[in-house]
């Protein structure tokens, strides 16, 4: 039997596939054929939760969340289903399973493909977000694809990115933000209160964050629905059955 894994580093990604309360790190059945791992953000913890679910049997892998755009021409809640993810080298994606994935959506989303650039941390400049864009030749970034792509080549076994952008490259959240946003996306109050108070970030800050991870989400969820719980593709079965006649030979 197939079965995907799906890593995400925020609730609020992972919540897009069900109303659940999600712990770090513990994988959660979404069905028959798919599990999910909270992974935090980050590489090294996107890269656990890959292994983790590596190991628990998942034989395809995704990267599911939102993405910073290095492109001017996207905006909150574009879908980018990259042909390959990029940290120093091309790293590879499924292109039958993100192909037929767009073919399947493209009809109810704006999709872009290209590749999607890794960043160490979050981009907080529209400077950051040009040099890697340039750098790289990148139209999005995150923190995790990198990763799990990472942990499906040595695997072998299927990889796609799934990211729907939440920051226009015009506006990124300001680096005194940060220090109130845990690893798993949840909020400090009391810090962020704070930091409202003394002018550390402006309220029509948050008011653009909200905006954008609403089209974000919307857009995320918009791909559960309109894919299935399972993001199901022949081309899962076609790699698999192939890797079973190549160790055979």
């Amino acid at each position: 039997m197939n079965v995907i894994g799906v890593v995400s580093a925020l609730k609020s990604e992972a919540s897009c596939f069900m109303n659940l309360r999600f712990p770090i790190y513990r994988i959660v059945n979404l069905g028959e054929n798919t599990r999910l791992c909270l992974s935090s953000m980050g590489s090294n913890a996107a890269h656990g939760a890959a292994l983790k679910l590596h190991e628990y049997g998942v034989n395809a892998l995704v990267s599911f969340g939102v993405a910073a755009a290095l492109d001017d021409k996207l905006t909150p809640g574009d879908l980018v289903l990259p042909e390959s993810v990029v940290d120093g080298e091309h790293l590879p994606v499924n292109l039958e399973w993100r192909n037929q994935l767009e073919r399947l959506l493209s009809s109810h989303l704006t999709i872009v493909g290209g590749s999607l650039a890794s960043c160490p941390e979050p981009l907080t400049s529209r400077q950051a977000k040009l040099a890697l864009g340039e750098a790289t030749g990148a139209c999005a970034a995150d923190m995790e694809s990198a990763a799990i792509a990472r942990v499906a080549a040595n695997a072998g076994i299927p990889f796609i990115a799934i990211r729907a952008i939440v920051d226009p490259i015009y506006f990124s959240p300001p680096d005194a933000l940060l220090s109130a946003v845990y690893p798993d996306g949840g909020v400090d109050f009391i810090r962020l209160i704070s930091l409202l108070i003394n002018r550390s970030v402006p309220p029509k800050t948050l008011v653009h964050l909200a905006m954008g991870m609403h089209a974000a989400r919307s857009t995320l969820t918009k791909v559960v629905q309109t894919a299935g719980m399972a993001l199901a593709s022949e081309a899962i079965n076609n790699q698999n059955e192939n890797d079973r006649e190549a160790s055979s030979q």
